[in-house]
Parts: structure tokens; C-alpha cells; sequence
């Protein structure tokens, strides 16, 4: 009890769960877009290569996050095109910011939603879509208000589950944006550091936030299905 009112030790704690979800909303906004809009087309389009472009989408949830994390460094790095070109824009760069744990977020929840997105999509009755089309509908009204209503269910879960994942990615994060507490360490990286100090009580602590937020994301993910 004395512990929660202390003033320092509660922003100790807060810090990185407020830090994770700033994080998971943006990667999640980012995702849910991105994933959506992909996963329409791929569920509707065939073209040469498409076998092999989705396979490299889905490589960040096959992949071990030390790899998504090292292929960042590599690609945003300030050795890159990519890094240099970022660096010149914003005078530094991204790596060890809490914008390179977004980009991580991103890359590894992206095919939960895109996954989930197309499966929606493919479930679709394609004659309901093209009598909107009859009908004088343009392809973005048909998306938006026959395809996406009608994959609604779909499309929730997968933001519900992109939105945990980003939540709670540990590997590329830690490679890519570090561990500063206040600006990159997020609730995953404050469980390693804590267990690794011996500071248990703290590491309890978050692990039962996260268990909690994830808990509350996956009961809505399985009542929606019902």
C-alpha cells in the first residue's frame, strides 16, 4: 500500500503502460488501415507474384522478432537511404525513439489484420457487391458501405488481436527502439528489465496490467464471433 502511494513509484509504473498503449493505438490505427484496404484487394485480385508478396507480409509472424528487429536496423538505420533521408527530415533518427517501437508494432501485428481482413472479405457473397455495383455504386461505396459492414466481424477481431500483439511485442522493440524508461520502455521491456534487477514486486505488477488489458481484448474478440 505504501509503495502505491508513492509518487515516484506509481509514475514508474505507469510510464510504460501509458507508453505501450500511445504505441499500440497509433501502430493500431496504422494496422487496421493498412490491413484492411490490402486484404480487400487480395481477396479480390489475382496477379502474378501474389503468392509471393503475401508470403513476405506474412514473414513478421513466422519470423523471430530478433530478425524483424535486426531487418529494421538494417532498413532505418542511419547507414540506410531510408534512416539518412529520416534523419535529414526530423534532425535525428528514428532508431531508440518511440516512433522505431511503433514501426516494430506495425510490422509485426500487420498480418493478424490483414489475415483477418481477407478472410472477412473472402466470405463475402461476391452478387450482393455486384448488384451494388448495378445499382450505380462506385467501388468505394460498395468497400465501405456493403464489404466492410459485412465483414464487420472480421475486421473487429483482427483489430482486437493486431491490437494486443502490438501491445505486447517485446523483441523487435527492444532491438530497434531499446529500453529507455520515459521514452521507449514499454510494458514488455519493464517486465525483462524488472525480473533481470530482481525487482519482482514492479514485474508483478505490470505482468498482471498486461494479462488484464489482454484478457479484457480477447473476451471482446470472442463474444463478437458468437
Amino acid at each position: 500500500m505504501d509503495l502505491l502511494l508513492n509518487k515516484d513509484f506509481m509514475q514508474e509504473f505507469l510510464s510504460p503502460i501509458w507508453l505501450s498503449i500511445k504505441i499500440a493505438t497509433i501502430s493500431g490505427i496504422v494496422v487496421i488501415l493498412l490491413g484492411t484496404l490490402i486484404g480487400r484487394i487480395f481477396a479480390r485480385k489475382s496477379f502474378r507474384g501474389k503468392a509471393i508478396l503475401e508470403t513476405i507480409l506474412m514473414l513478421p509472424m513466422v519470423l523471430p522478432p530478433t530478425v524483424v528487429g535486426f531487418i529494421l536496423i538494417v532498413i532505418f538505420g542511419r547507414n540506410s537511404i531510408a534512416g539518412q533521408a529520416i534523419e535529414w527530415l526530423f534532425n535525428q533518427p528514428i532508431i531508440f525513439t518511440w516512433w522505431a517501437a511503433v514501426i516494430a508494432s506495425i510490422v509485426v501485428a500487420f498480418p493478424l489484420m490483414y489475415q483477418s481482413a481477407k478472410s472477412g472479405f473472402q466470405g463475402i457473397d461476391l452478387e450482393i457487391e455486384e448488384a451494388a455495383r448495378l445499382d450505380g455504386a462506385s467501388e468505394w461505396k460498395v468497400f465501405l458501405f456493403i464489404s466492410v459492414p459485412l465483414a464487420s466481424k472480421a475486421l473487429i477481431s483482427g483489430s482486437i488481436l493486431s491490437f494486443a500483439r502490438a501491445l505486447g511485442e517485446f523483441g523487435a522493440t527492444l532491438m530497434f527502439a531499446g529500453n529507455i524508461p520515459g521514452e521507449t520502455q514499454t510494458i514488455p521491456t519493464a517486465i525483462y528489465i524488472a525480473i533481470d534487477s530482481g525487482n519482482m514486486n514492479m514485474a508483478w505488477m505490470w505482468v498482471i496490467s498486461i494479462v488484464i488489458i489482454s484478457f479484457l481484448m480477447l473476451l471482446t474478440v470472442r463474444v463478437k464471433q458468437e
